[in-house]
């Protein structure tokens, strides 16, 4: 993963949690006094390393984690820059879901070694939508989890969401509804 995840996870430590927290993570997990640069790419093992890290010097699942970091995720690149890349794939929820894989295809040309999951939105009759996301990276549900709450925040929607259940290794389905 590139450096601009592990910064993030850096600044929710921090934000919530404070410098000496993020100090004993990082020596759970084995890495003194990291830095990340937000443009190169890192081995995923680092990730899940922190998370792993994170999870247990906070007494929290890596669910209840990667849930929250994924919140945090949508905040944290509006700040870093991406805002305006964000608000030009969408002016709603579904919309912006509908574009995210446009979205992950430009971010691709500044971050060549980017590796995106995929993500089908499929609307439903009763106006809820299936959304679908395809990873070669293992365990990330709860990060979309979070990742949509985080959106419907941002356009000032108030959403339910649900897992289903897997249908094969690597995709994950959701049912989001207005609550």
């Amino acid at each position: 993963m590139y450096g601009l995840v592990n910064r993030a996870i850096e600044g929710l430590v921090l934000e919530k949690f404070g410098e000496e927290t993020w100090r004993k993570i990082c020596a759970r997990a084995e890495l003194q006094d990291p830095s990340w640069v937000a443009m190169q790419a890192y081995d995923d093992a680092i990730t899940y390393a922190l998370v792993g890290a994170a999870s247990a010097e906070l007494g929290m699942d890596s669910a209840a984690v990667l849930e929250a970091f994924g919140e945090y995720w949508t905040s944290y690149t509006i700040e870093e820059g991406y805002g305006d890349l964000m608000s030009m794939m969408g002016g709603s929820l579904d919309e912006f879901l509908d574009n995210l894989d446009s979205m992950h295809a430009r971010i691709g040309g500044t971050m060549p070694e980017l590796v995106p999951p995929g993500f089908e939105r499929e609307p439903q009759e009763d106006g809820s939508s299936i959304l679908h996301y395809r990873s070669e990276r293992e365990g990330l549900a709860p990060m979309v989890i979070g990742l949509i709450k985080g959106l419907a925040r941002r356009f000032d929607v108030a959403i339910e969401i649900e897992q289903l259940e897997s249908t094969s290794a690597g995709h994950d389905c959701f049912r989001i509804s207005a609550s």
